[in-house]
């Protein structure tokens, strides 16, 4: 893939990484979610299934979300877009210089019902 067009970068999403942290009260470790960028993104919806887990029905949607290049996003952070939370699986460079683009491989799951 070249270099990405900025037409292309027309969402406004956020990367957020899992921040940990111990309450001072209790000593208990909670897990909270910082924002670290406000990126233009391209989202491309790649496909979906339903599906049966734990006796609930579950929807998951895979697909991709193209930044420009940044060095400080790995798979441990997900991005969030009009409310809703995609988890990074995969983070790949472009395949020209490495440097110009980022290709984050997504999935975003709903229940369905209880």
């Amino acid at each position: 893939m070249p270099a990405v067009a900025s037409g292309n970068l027309r969402h406004k999403v956020q990367l957020q990484a899992k921040q940990i942290t111990q309450d001072p009260v209790t000593g208990e470790m909670v897990t909270t979610w910082v924002t670290i960028a406000q990126p233009w993104a391209e989202i491309v919806p790649m496909s979906g299934r339903e599906f049966m887990a734990a006796g609930a029905e579950q929807s998951e949607v895979r697909g991709r979300i193209v930044i420009r290049y940044r060095d400080d996003v790995d798979a441990s952070m997900r991005v969030v877009y009009r409310g809703k939370y995609y988890n990074i699986h995969a983070v790949l460079p472009d395949a020209e210089s490495g440097k110009e683009h980022l290709t984050l491989m997504t999935g975003e799951g709903v229940r369905l019902q209880q």
